[in-house]
């Protein structure tokens, strides 16, 4: 068995608070936990912990919430604590050299994506949307770059066209957490073996913006069908409809190679399955939407319940927020 590490953990959503519950459950010793200061949340604005602070004070760990790491007191907080290894999961904040030369095997990072491709904040959802058919996680040795450190270990997956950013994550939650005890039951073997990224290959993910959510119907169908699987649960892909606001949760792609042109965003055909949807290039068919005020509902229920008069030859604007 390996000898037990020192661990701090750092990190902040759902994600993240999976690495720290196998963690918890492995030979390590997490012996402190970092992550972003308390936000407003709901309705009220009422301040809610992350996931991860939820899980460490369900554990009794001591919870590290600065709002900076570029601090000397942030330095020398993390210096008394005397770790192996600083491991970082979707944390949200950069760490400056000082931080990064703490622990004696300084700091690992979890990244969701196979390195070089989709560096930065927001893999998951870029990969689906670029129409990637595999992803995956790396382990990388930080630096100072932008996930640009010295790969440990990489692990792979496919995508599927049933996969949304919320159920890859969940498949990468599972595939993540594995990679990562893997990586620290032998790291400083592992250290000495690290792989520089290669520089062909490089991608930014970009973070995800609310106004990218609009539905472009310019644009191909197979285009939006993985932008709208990309930005499920959030923010959601949206387009209006008279003054209906309608958020579009599932659709497919359809070619229209037998059919008329049809100007894009126009409703061509309604089935009790699917409201199909010209686009730039074939259709959209739209099998899951939500209406103003209502729940994501099938387009059987949508017209079961007389929730909206959807009419061949309607069509949906680009009307932004």
């Amino acid at each position: 068995m390996p000898k037990p590490l020192r661990v701090v953990f750092a990190g902040t959503p759902q994600f993240a608070a999976a690495h720290l519950e196998s963690l918890l459950r492995a030979n390590h010793n997490v012996i402190a936990v970092y992550t972003q200061p308390d936000r407003p949340s709901g309705r009220g604005k009422q301040l809610k912990a992350s996931p991860v602070k939820e899980i460490a004070l369900a554990h009794d760990l001591a919870v590290y919430q600065p709002a900076t790491l570029k601090t000397t007191e942030a330095a020398d907080a993390l210096s008394q604590l005397n770790a192996d290894v600083l491991v970082v999961v979707a944390y949200g904040l950069i760490l400056p050299r000082p931080i990064l030369a703490l622990p004696r095997l300084g700091c690992i990072n979890v990244h969701a994506s196979l390195l070089p491709r989709w560096r930065g904040a927001a893999p998951i959802h870029r990969a689906i949307e670029a129409g990637d058919e595999e992803t995956g996680v790396t382990i990388m040795q930080m630096d100072e770059g932008l996930d640009t450190g010295p790969m440990l270990r990489l692990e792979k997956m496919a995508i599927t066209t049933q996969h949304t950013t919320q159920t890859l994550t969940r498949d990468l939650e599972q595939l993540g957490p594995a990679t990562l005890l893997n990586t620290l039951d032998a790291l400083e073997e592992t250290q000495q073996h690290a792989v520089s990224q290669p520089s062909e290959g490089v991608t930014y993910a970009e973070k995800i913006s609310k106004s990218e959510a609009m539905i472009e119907w310019s644009q191909s169908a197979t285009v939006l069908a993985r932008k709208i699987r990309a930005l499920n649960p959030a923010p959601g892909c949206f387009s209006t409809l008279g003054d209906q606001r309608v958020k579009v949760w599932e659709a497919l792609p359809v070619s229209l190679s037998d059919t008329p042109a049809h100007a894009p965003g126009t409703v061509i055909d309604i089935t009790r399955k699917q409201l199909s949807v010209a686009c730039g290039g074939g259709a959209l068919a739209i099998t899951r939407l939500q209406l103003p005020n209502k729940k994501p509902m099938s387009i059987a229920d949508v017209l079961n319940g007389n929730q909206i008069n959807f009419t061949v030859g309607d069509r949906f604007e680009n009307v932004s927020e």
